[in-house]
């Protein structure tokens, strides 16, 4: 019996690049309540670290977006958005 190869996919997943920016974004506000605690510089610096990253990631994910297709060829059935209960 010989062996079939799968059907070509009809839909595309899009992953994004790995970067640093939520890291920092995590570190930086984690600076930010520390420094709510500790010593206020450290909440000044901690907003600069997210605020200096956050605006990077924001911009890398809106390229990301736009290089994506606006349409999909799909295959399969669409699935119903809400499906009722049956009458008795």
């Amino acid at each position: 019996m010989p062996v079939r190869q799968p059907p070509d996919p009809t839909e595309a997943i899009y992953l994004p690049k790995a970067t640093v920016f939520p890291a920092l974004v995590a570190l930086g506000l984690a600076a930010v309540i520390v420094g709510l605690y500790s010593w206020f510089p450290y909440s000044i610096a901690g907003g600069l670290i997210a605020l200096g990253s956050l605006i990077p990631w924001l911009r890398t994910n809106r390229d990301e977006i736009a290089r994506m297709p606006r349409r999909q060829r799909t295959d399969t059935a669409p699935i119903p958005l809400s499906v009722s209960a049956p009458r008795d």
